[in-house]
């Protein structure tokens, strides 16, 4: 990695990767997102969660190859690398669309909840825009170097969707990728225009932490016995301690309920 690309994701938070989806991987990518809407319907997104004013699928990767390319693109995994080192997993990949004409701002978060723990990070996302993200369509907006401060949005302000006096909008040509440290505060902005706005999320996070969605439940058995080593590596399907762990936290959601 270069000293810059380096030094962005360190000190601001995220680094941004224009054009790096070439034409065909991009339309690709539209064109099953679209169909995938049509297909599910209202209960696109169920698997993981539901939004105001916007749509979302959700275990993707179980959904079309366009979609393994994405969460092994090696410029992404070099950056996620650089964030939570050698050892991590993807967490969930999912599609974020907000709908046109929509007034809801989603409240600055950091991805997962937590604040780095005694080993450092251990959440990375990466934003795939799907649509051109300009200041009126709902881009994403970050707070620089809020990673660093060890403080959660939600402690810190009363109003989570209110103007940040530090924030910067992302906003990029579709094909553009930006890749954050997500303990970064971060959140949707409305999108005003007539058009949806289209994203996709590959999200990562450290071996010793839960996956957001358990790929090995949520996959199909006929797609795990294709991957390869490296990808089931990289979804954990051969992971005792992962396995442990998605028990242990279901156990738990289920005492819960």
């Amino acid at each position: 990695m270069s000293h810059e690309k380096k030094r962005q994701l360190e000190e601001l938070g995220y680094f941004v990767l224009p054009g790096l989806m070439d034409s065909e991987f991009l339309s690709a990518a539209q064109r099953r997102v679209d169909e995938l809407f049509k297909l599910e319907g209202d209960a696109a997104g169920s698997e993981f969660k539901q939004e105001p004013q916007s749509r979302r699928l959700a275990n993707v990767v179980n959904k079309g190859d366009v979609f393994l390319r994405v969460i092994q693109t090696p410029e992404v995994l070099e950056c996620v690398s650089q964030v939570l080192g050698t050892e991590f997993k993807l967490s969930s990949l999912n599609v974020r669309s907000a709908d046109p004409f929509s007034d809801w701002v989603q409240p600055l978060h950091l991805d997962g909840g937590g604040l780095p723990d005694e080993k450092g990070y251990y959440v990375c996302n990466s934003v795939w825009m799907l649509d051109d993200f300009t200041n009126d369509n709902g881009a994403t907006r970050f707070i620089p170097g809020s990673h660093r401060w060890n403080r959660r949005p939600q402690d810190m302000l009363s109003d989570l969707t209110a103007p940040h006096p530090e924030e910067v909008l992302l906003t990029g040509k579709a094909g553009t990728v930006a890749v954050m440290n997500a303990h970064l505060w971060h959140g949707g902005t409305a999108n005003r225009t007539p058009h949806p706005r289209r994203a996709l999320h590959s999200y990562y996070t450290r071996n010793d932490k839960p996956q957001q969605l358990y790929q090995k439940k949520y996959l199909s058995v006929e797609l795990q016995a294709s991957l390869s080593a490296s990808l089931r590596k990289l979804l954990a399907l051969d992971d005792s301690f992962n396995d442990e762990i998605s028990t242990r936290i279901t156990g738990i959601s289920g005492f819960l309920k």
